[in-house]
């Protein structure tokens, strides 16, 4: 793997489906790379989670194995979307076998058919050594965003293995969270921690006076505390926003996104009983700035766990971005950032700090922005390529 041949085609597995509403890591940092003239193959999510009999996941199941039957499509200059088939019940061992010979099979003919050449693969998923063997590739990437075996249905003991022996092979490892640098670090001395970023020109335009607010998020009342994302029993403290509704009925918390993402079998009914908790569903990326320039604050209510112990929030940087005061409970991701975030250690303690910034008392929109504005994928992106080009010369000066 280690070669000196310039990094030009870029296979991207990832964790996530290009077309979600919700844009992660994984998408934008293909968009980046493609913008920096490299040929992008992005491998959309291969189902790490043995999938549950209930209507979201046999249709999700249902749209992949129609998409499993067409080829790559192109959907931006330079990236082309691919969705391959996968089973989906990687606890057995003769499951992953298979998985593996369908898998680079099918992405070695694809590569020979867009002619992409000496392929870099930068991967997401921490079984990617049980779909796929590192050294067919150029350069191996391994950008770990999340503490994925703490998420609901997960093979712990597969996803523990396959990620320790990623982390070995790869050659380099980026993380987005000091935890996650902690306990990777004891694998691979090529492990280092860039934070979670924001498209900070897309959600700045939340700033924009022209931009209407959605006529739905208008017809619901002000002061409105708004949350963007997977609203997840795992992810999100339901009880924490039962007290904030409670105490202030007269605020309106609007949550925007699917309810179960990533964990089907939440339940939010403890949620739909408050008529000021407005649960809107999803939104598609480009509404989310006119939804933003509706919100009075926003919020990070998750519950702390394993997962969100390891979790750099995308949504701390892009509701910056788009100028608006944030309310947090303590993640260890954000403790460098506590000049631009109120902390909040219990109910009451977050109650009181919406309390102030309903009332005006919060930190100014030119600090939001000044911050938010040194997270980007751009500058995020050109500071791991210069470290990749620094490894890479200095593996090429030894050899």
């Amino acid at each position: 793997m280690k070669n000196t041949t310039d990094i030009n085609d870029i296979v991207v597995l990832s964790t996530a489906d290009w077309d979600n509403p919700f844009w992660t890591n994984k998408q934008h940092v293909a968009v980046e790379l493609a913008n920096r003239g490299h040929r992008v193959l992005y491998i959309e999510s291969l189902g790490l989670r043995r999938p549950s009999v209930n209507k979201k996941d046999l249709s999700r199941i249902f749209r992949r194995v129609l998409k499993a039957i067409k080829a790559p499509r192109q959907v931006r200059d330079n990236i082309w979307v691919w969705s391959p088939i996968s089973i989906p019940f990687n606890n057995y061992a003769f499951v992953r076998k298979l998985n593996k010979l369908i898998l680079s099979s099918a992405l070695k003919f694809w590569c020979w058919r867009l002619k992409f050449k000496n392929e870099t693969l930068w991967t997401y998923n921490p079984l990617t050594t049980r779909f796929l063997e590192p050294s067919d590739f150029g350069y191996v990437v391994y950008h770990c965003v999340d503490e994925i075996k703490a998420q609901p249905g997960m093979p712990v003991d597969i996803l523990q293995d396959a990620e320790e022996e990623l982390v070995r092979r790869a050659d380099i490892t980026f993380v987005t969270s000091l935890t996650l640098l902690k306990s990777r670090q004891k694998w691979s001395d090529e492990v280092y921690y860039f934070s979670n970023v924001a498209d900070y020109n897309h959600f700045s335009t939340a700033l924009d006076e022209t931009l209407p607010v959605p006529a739905d998020l208008s017809q619901i009342p002000e002061p409105r505390i708004g949350f963007i994302g997977a609203i997840s029993g795992y992810k999100v403290n339901f009880s924490l926003l039962e007290e904030i509704a409670k105490a202030h009925p007269e605020w309106s918390i609007v949550m925007i996104g699917d309810v179960g993402e990533g964990d089907p079998n939440t339940d939010a009914t403890q949620l739909t009983r408050h008529k000021n908790i407005h649960l809107i569903g999803p939104r598609s990326y480009q509404q989310l700035p006119g939804y933003l320039k509706g919100f009075t604050a926003t919020l990070l209510p998750n519950n702390l766990n394993e997962y969100t112990a390891s979790m750099f929030p995308m949504k701390f940087f892009e509701y910056l971005a788009a100028g608006k005061a944030v309310v947090s409970v303590d993640l260890a991701s954000l403790c460098d950032f506590k000049d631009y975030v109120r902390i909040a250690h219990t109910p009451t303690d977050f109650i009181s700090a919406l309390e102030d910034i309903t009332s005006g008392n919060r930190i100014s929109v030119e600090k939001c922005q000044e911050l938010a504005q040194q997270y980007t994928y751009q500058s995020r992106t050109e500071k791991m390529f210069k470290l990749i080009d620094e490894k890479r010369n200095e593996s090429s000066n030894r050899s």
